[in-house]
């Protein structure tokens, strides 16, 4: 007899509930944490995720997970340690959530490290709109892991052939594009809402690679890891898709609004809010220089204006690119 393969997901935000939809796809009979299960409409719909009709192999639920094959953590990054200290370490634990703890500076998995630190963890990311892999629109993602061979089984869980999940051996690399890609995504926005024209947003989005590789390397993670999807893949999307939501907070403070104005007129939470200080602290601790991710820190926090902004970056010196 074959067994079922059971997934739970812990938060039912457009995220989760497009990851729950996804891994019914793939076979599997899945519980969807919510903390407000209700909010299921009669006509099997979360609130967050209006138009997609949960399957009957979909189980919502207030009531965490006791077995499990694979655990999928879709709350925000800031929750994740409160969400994560409530839950049994009964299955393989995959982040999905991008973005740096504020308060220590940690990535995912150092923090479910430090609530599990005998459990299988892994990180998925990668350039998905919610709404499209509800949709079952072809899309591509990677799953990372310190063990490769252990990346591809839990990966080879949420397989399907329109979502084509790649397996990574580097994490940090991973985490560090997840992160940083919300960051840049407002610079862009920022870039396209002052009207600065889309030859400076292409420019300042390949510098930013150019940070975040030598930011990579202090970390220990792979350089080519920032040319794979977690890397340039989320960046293009996240950059330029009008359903960023960091890009639209960019976009705003750009034309002017200021940025917890912006972020509270957004539906859901804009990662790169929290993660630009965070992010430009990591950088300074280990000696790398992020200009980008530095002035937009300054600009979040109302430390410049936009005009300062992008005085700050233009006045920079023109060296070697590869230097």
């Amino acid at each position: 007899m074959t067994h079922t393969k059971r997934i739970a997901v812990i938060g039912a935000g457009a995220w989760g509930t497009a990851l729950a939809l996804q891994a019914a796809r793939a076979g599997a009979h899945v519980t969807l944490w919510a903390r407000n299960p209700a909010a299921l409409s009669a006509g099997r719909v979360m609130p967050r995720l209006p138009g997609f009709a949960l399957p009957e192999t979909i189980t919502v639920t207030d009531a965490l997970p006791r077995q499990a094959d694979l655990m999928l953590l879709a709350c925000p990054m800031q929750h994740l340690r409160a969400v994560g200290s409530t839950l049994l370490p009964c299955a393989p634990m995959i982040a999905c959530c991008k973005g740096i703890e504020q308060a220590t500076g940690l990535m995912p998995l150092q923090v479910l490290g430090e609530v599990f630190p005998h459990s299988v963890l892994g990180v998925l990311s990668g350039p998905n709109f919610a709404h499209e892999i509800a949709a079952g629109l072809p899309a591509a993602a990677v799953l990372a892991s310190s063990d490769r061979a252990q990346a591809r089984r839990l990966a080879d869980l949420l397989t399907t052939p329109a979502f084509r999940l790649y397996a990574s051996d580097d994490p940090t690399g991973v985490q560090l594009g997840g992160a940083a890609k919300n960051v840049v995504a407002i610079a862009a926005g920022a870039t396209m809402g002052a009207k600065l024209g889309e030859n400076a947003r292409a420019g300042l989005i390949t510098r930013a690679i150019a940070e975040l590789a030598r930011l990579s390397h202090a970390l220990g993670g792979k350089v080519e890891t920032l040319s794979g999807l977690a890397g340039i893949g989320d960046l293009l999307l996240t950059c330029t898709g009008a359903a960023s939501r960091n890009y639209r907070l960019g976009l705003a403070v750009g034309q002017g609004m200021p940025a917890r104005e912006a972020a509270a007129a957004l539906e859901g939470v804009a990662e790169g809010m929290a993660t630009a200080p965070a992010l430009h602290l990591l950088a300074q601790a280990h000696g790398v220089s992020t200009p980008v991710i530095a002035t937009v820190a300054s600009l979040l926090a109302g430390e410049i204006d936009m005009t300062q902004a992008a005085r700050a970056l233009l006045a920079r010196p023109v060296g070697h690119e590869f230097a």
